[in-house]
């Protein structure tokens, strides 16, 4: 397809971002051609690995591309929404139980549904360029595409860090947040998937040492609150300026969603555990959140003022948690 470059060179299946002059967004037809191309490769013999890669230097997929979204909701289409979550995270989770080596290169930007495509691969290799978050409470939604569970399993209070905020991770971050595995500069990339290519063998990864993790050294413990309010009273108190600023700008129920989402994870035996609670709040989202609003605000008229309107009560994060009866995510298709 268009947006995308599905092909078999030597004993690798690879997949190719080609829409780099929209920073590799990932729309509902892109999900459902990742999906199909490793269903495909899953009992050929031909293919050893998969190599996931993207053109461009500005980003590996810096999310999903939600514009078709945002406009059903606005004309009561909520369906559209909801189909393309439930596929994206089937994808999502077709990756994380993939049998073959998936390897993922993601350099630039790396956010929200990129994160979902590039985050549960096996092999996860990022260099100096890569600047990875989960910045869905700006836009009124929540940490998705599996990045509960990628942020419930981060050291320390990072998980509730990152989710709150969006704040974004260079290289060292991500390793050690374990949101990748490897470093290695991406000048030395086309020549290690070239060797790739040509023996089928993930073993040849060999990263270098990354760089130094800011987070590492991070005190984060005012993140632990029991709540929302509580965390940002801890925030205050510790004069986090920053992360401040980001809690007062995002949604408040999308935050405190998130919060309870990414510790609820903890306790999950499996991503889709995490994945199928993610899609009680998407599935509601266009039509019972801040969502339509944060989208119009940063993408459709990019004024950066959201109103935000949903309450953030115990009550209102539970009503957005609901199971969906009937329209729970399986994942029947995921395999």
């Amino acid at each position: 397809m268009e947006d995308l470059n599905i092909r078999i060179t030597g004993r690798a299946g690879r997949i190719t971002f080609t829409r780099p002059k929209a920073l590799n967004a990932l729309s509902h037809p892109m999900a459902l051609a990742i999906h199909a191309a490793l269903d495909q490769w899953r009992d050929d013999p031909a293919v050893a690995l998969v190599i996931i890669d993207a053109e461009g230097d500005r980003a590996f997929c810096a999310g999903g591309d939600i514009a078709a979204v945002y406009h059903a909701g606005r004309a009561g289409d909520h369906a559209e929404g909801r189909e393309f979550f439930r596929d994206e995270y089937r994808m999502n989770a077709a990756i994380a139980d993939y049998p073959k080596p998936i390897v993922a290169f993601m350099q630039g930007f790396v956010m929200g549904g990129g994160v979902g495509v590039g985050g549960h691969a096996g092999h996860r290799v990022v260099g100096d360029t890569t600047r990875i978050a989960m910045p869905e409470s700006g836009i009124g939604l929540i940490p998705d595409v599996g990045g509960t569970w990628l942020l419930a399993h981060a050291p320390g209070r990072i998980g509730e860090y990152l989710a709150l905020t969006g704040a974004r991770m260079g290289p060292g971050d991500t390793i050690h947040a374990r949101f990748a595995d490897s470093y290695l500069p991406e000048s030395e990339w086309p020549a290690l998937i070239a060797r790739l290519e040509e023996t089928g063998d993930a073993t040849l990864i060999q990263g270098l040492t990354p760089p130094e993790s800011p987070l590492a050294t991070r005190d984060l413990s005012h993140f632990g609150g029991a709540d929302l309010p509580a965390i940002i009273a801890a925030t205050e108190a510790a004069g986090d300026d920053e992360s401040l600023q980001a809690l007062r700008r995002n949604s408040p129920l999308s935050m405190a969603a998130g919060l309870a989402m990414v510790r609820a994870a903890r306790q999950d035996g499996r991503m889709q555990d995490s994945l199928a609670r993610e899609y009680r709040f998407t599935y509601r989202a266009t039509a019972e959140s801040d969502f339509l609003e944060g989208v119009r605000a940063q993408i459709i008229d990019k004024d950066r003022q959201p109103r935000w309107q949903a309450p953030a009560t115990p009550e209102a994060v539970a009503a957005m948690l609901a199971p969906l009866g009937d329209h729970e995510l399986t994942w029947k298709d995921s395999a």
